[in-house]
């Protein structure tokens, strides 16, 4: 464990209401059809966050979760509201809706709100290329947001007309969620796509991507692919472009929230100043604390 380094920011991350909040896809009648699904359809807040010493939890950003996506500002309000450690928030805005620069207008005057996230995967290639899109993204670029983008880094159309955008966009810090969905090394094919988009992502320094989601595509993930990614991410965009998360609570579907920053802590061929970066400062930097 890199003993020296203390202070963690986590920078993808969910909290629930679901007294206030809507959360369709939660619902056992709605997908994804998780088997496991019940274990997070509870609600969770900042009390449930706990790491294990030497890790202290220094902040946190909070990560648009369908509160209410028709008026995404209610889950800012309710955040800042009950939230008491430092944190920012990414909120939902469709940058393919009309309703965009309304939404933006709203949230900009919400003084967490760093960006907006958009879940694109299967609808990634159709949405980036659209022109109202390449608006939106001027829109963006005026109200100095970023935007978080969760799509896969083997869609290789999305990727290439994500590169127009941040290319056209050079002050909008682009965050990719989830490591872009990296394949197994089993799966050549695909993974040799994942990293030849990485390495094209590279060219572009607005362009980060955040480490986190493995339970989503493996419920049974194993420590040595985590490494495997954050090494090759690391060789490929350097050391200030990675960040560490944990996207809490669904990573309790496979490990418990402390567990997978101790994981974090004890990868291998990792220093500790570049540890310090992709668990701490970057998230600092890339979101605007």
């Amino acid at each position: 464990m890199h003993k020296a380094i203390a202070k963690i920011v986590d920078p993808h991350l969910h909290f629930f209401n679901l007294q206030q909040g809507e959360y369709a896809w939660l619902k056992p009648q709605n997908p994804p059809f998780w088997e496991d699904k019940h274990l997070i359809n509870k609600s969770f807040s900042e009390s449930d966050l706990t790491l294990h010493t030497p890790l202290e939890l220094a902040g946190f950003v909070h990560i648009e979760a369908g509160f209410d996506n028709q008026q995404p500002w209610r889950e800012i309000d309710w955040l800042q509201q009950h939230c008491r450690m430092p944190f920012k928030t990414m909120a939902y805005a469709d940058i393919s809706d009309s309703s965009f620069k309304a939404h933006l207008t709203q949230l900009q005057q919400r003084n967490s709100v760093t960006g907006i996230r958009n879940i694109l995967d299967e609808q990634a290639n159709k949405v980036l290329s659209s022109s109202r899109t390449r608006q939106h993204f001027a829109l963006l670029a005026e109200m100095k947001f970023c935007f978080d983008v969760q799509l896969s880094l083997t869609d290789c159309d999305a990727i290439s007309h994500l590169i127009t955008l941040a290319n056209s966009n050079n002050t909008i810090p682009i965050i990719i969620n989830h490591a872009g969905w990296p394949p197994l090394r089993s799966d050549v094919i695909r993974q040799k796509k994942w990293q030849l988009n990485l390495q094209k992502l590279a060219r572009c320094n607005n362009i980060a991507i955040k480490l986190s989601g493995w339970e989503m595509s493996n419920r049974h993930w194993k420590a040595e692919h985590v490494a495997t990614v954050v090494l090759d991410c690391i060789a490929t965009l350097g050391d200030t472009r990675v960040m560490l998360a944990s996207n809490f609570p669904l990573c309790l579907l496979t490990i418990p929230y402390p567990k997978i920053w101790d994981m974090y802590a004890n990868l291998q061929h990792i220093s500790a100043i570049s540890f310090e970066r992709i668990s701490y400062s970057n998230a600092l930097n890339w979101y605007n604390f």
